[in-house]
């Protein structure tokens, strides 16, 4: 990659950072659902090759969400609203679940990675844009505990290290259906999103270095590129306080419609990269045959 190409390429990820970094104060979540989106269409306009651009998607956006998380925790924390009980009592489950997630990783294609990201971000936005879809009153009094708790909690973890999420948003869903406030879940919800990138990071880039792939990008280590991780923490820093004083300025029913628009575009984003890539992989094969036969006619 020239020195010009790369210019380019740090200034659109710390763009993407100022995004994912405000995105994670205003909705407890890691900033996965901006950073994962703007790397497929970064790293696909900068020609990385398709077998691995996904994988180091997901792999690099966790790694962000460690810094992006914590700055947003501690930024709602100010504000006394995190509920550092829930996220203890959730901690071992999102850990073995984030395992889970890795290891069916090593088994999913990046193209099948994107549909299910892209499906379960949109149902996911529906249900907040709509507020007929959710109950008028809590569907329990506590949070759920035992084996619900378990099983939940290793769901929550295991689908967000396969996404590279932090997974606020489910946890934002589960804690709303509890009775909690939306401030208060959103502000809990951004430590989940610690809990579950750390695992999530070092087991993407382990089996970047191990599994067998294409080309990856300059600057990455395993499925995790530090070029695109120190471009979009540094500027996530900035603005996720920024996210948090917004959100505690809304009022509860237009935070989770703006949220519910924010899932449904991300959704929006992810199959048009999933579609345009498609596109140019049949483009290359059209091109291939194409030779080939003019080769063959000479």
């Amino acid at each position: 990659m020239e020195i010009a190409q790369l210019v380019q390429l740090i200034a659109v990820l710390m763009v993407a950072g100022l995004a994912a970094g405000f995105a994670a104060g205003l909705f407890g979540i890691g900033g996965g659902f901006v950073v994962v989106p703007a790397l497929l269409a970064v790293f696909t306009a900068f020609n990385v090759d398709p077998s691995v651009v996904t994988h180091v998607a997901i792999g690099t956006s966790l790694a962000t969400i460690i810094v992006t998380s914590a700055r947003s925790i501690h930024a709602h924390n100010k504000r006394g609203a995190v509920d550092f009980q829930v996220i203890r009592d959730w901690t071992p489950w999102l850990v073995i679940g984030a395992a889970l997630g890795i290891v069916l990783a090593l088994f999913v294609d990046g193209r099948s990675l994107k549909w299910i990201f892209s499906i379960g971000v949109f149902l996911m936005g529906i249900y907040f844009l709509l507020p007929r879809l959710r109950p008028e009153k809590p569907v329990a009094t506590e949070m759920p505990k035992g084996v619900a708790l378990a099983v939940i909690a290793s769901f929550l973890g295991a689908f967000s290290a396969l996404l590279g999420i932090g997974g606020g948003t489910i946890a934002v869903l589960v804690m709303t259906l509890c009775g909690r406030p939306i401030h208060q879940a959103v502000a809990t919800a951004a430590g989940f999103g610690v809990v579950i990138a750390i695992p999530g990071a070092i087991g993407f880039a382990l089996i970047g270095l191990f599994a067998n792939h294409g080309p990856l990008p300059v600057g990455s280590f395993g499925y995790v590129n530090y070029v695109a991780l120190a471009a979009i923490t540094t500027m996530s820093f900035i603005t996720a306080p920024l996210g948090a004083k917004a959100a505690h300025s809304m009022n509860g029913p237009i935070l989770k419609r703006v949220f519910g628009v924010y899932l449904i575009v991300t959704s929006a984003l992810v199959v048009h990269n999933t579609f345009a890539a498609q596109e140019n992989v049949a483009t290359e094969h059209g091109l291939v045959v194409a030779n080939e036969r003019a080769i063959k006619n000479n």
